[in-house]
């Protein structure tokens, strides 16, 4: 029995997307090395892996018009940070600020801490509320 498909966009039922690992997290500290945004540097404030993009503050802003939900509300227009590709940004060193490829190792209570190639240092992850 062939799986049920959906005509429009040719995906199958039931699937889930896949989830890319990605080698930034939200609250790291970025700079944009390719595309319009090149030499930008940034906060990650969101992260969306199984689209395989981050939101940077400062990087990609698009303006929104923005309706009054309540009479005494706002309207306007706004500007919000939109996605950009994961592979466009790198980490930033934390010794000398410049960016760097990310290694992992093992902690010895079990735990992955990131290297950055570039220096040796540890990268400490920031726990964003």
């Amino acid at each position: 029995m062939k799986p049920l498909v959906y005509k429009k966009t040719r995906k199958v039922r039931g699937t889930e997307p896949e989830r890319h690992k990605l080698h930034v997290a939200k609250g790291d500290t970025v700079r944009v090395i390719s595309g319009e945004h090149r030499g930008r540097e940034g906060k990650i404030l969101q992260v969306h892996p199984k689209r395989f993009r981050i939101v940077v503050e400062g990087v990609n802003l698009l303006k929104k018009h923005k309706r009054a939900t309540t009479a005494q509300g706002e309207s306007g227009i706004i500007e919000i940070a939109g996605p950009i590709a994961a592979s466009n940004v790198m980490l930033l060193d934390p010794k000398s600020g410049e960016p760097t490829r990310v290694r992992r190792r093992r902690d010895k209570d079990g735990t992955f801490e990131r290297i950055a190639v570039k220096s040796g240092q540890p990268i400490p992850r920031v726990r964003a509320k």
